[in-house]
């Protein structure tokens, strides 16, 4: 399951050197283009595509913190998104919910830079998920980093949100 890992040749692990996950994306995509395999059997015609989907889904898997955290819960055998999971912290969904009056608020008055300062500490606060989720990997603690997957969800949500408004 670390193939996509294997793939690129980076280390198994949550916190990557994203330069080195660009430039192996680049030489592969490069390597295994169909257009490279035009005047190739069928055959390899359809490897390369394939062989180039599959670069790109690993490509989007890591470079996405979120899911890159995901993918390797999977390769712990938890899914962190799972129905059963939808039991958060009370403070959690009590600063989630002033996070949404604040931008309700800031949209309301039309001021933008109350919008672009929610934008600033929910950025930051990814940060510190990021940073959180790294650590839960280091000490093998994979429900802890499976629960703030799925706060990060929320907070990516919240961004999206707040992208829309400004």
């Amino acid at each position: 399951m670390s193939q996509y890992f294997n793939l690129f040749q980076l280390p198994v692990q949550f916190n990557l050197d994203e330069q080195k996950l660009e430039q192996a994306y680049r030489d592969l995509a490069v390597r295994f283009h169909p257009d490279k395999f035009a005047a190739a059997s069928t055959f390899e015609q359809k490897q390369a595509v394939m062989m180039s989907a599959t670069i790109n889904e690993a490509y989007q898997t890591l470079k996405n913190p979120l899911d890159r955290a995901s993918y390797l819960l999977k390769m712990q055998n938890i899914e962190a998104d799972a129905p059963e999971h939808t039991a958060f912290a009370p403070e959690f969904l009590m600063q989630q919910m002033e996070w949404r009056e604040t931008l309700m608020d800031a949209q309301m008055e039309q001021n933008q830079t109350a919008i672009v300062a929610l934008d600033n500490e929910i950025r930051d606060e990814q940060q510190s998920l990021f940073d959180a989720i790294n650590s839960a990997f280091a000490k093998e603690d994979y429900d802890n980093a499976a629960r703030l997957v799925r706060h990060g969800h929320f907070l990516n949500k919240l961004r999206s949100e707040i992208a829309a408004a400004l």
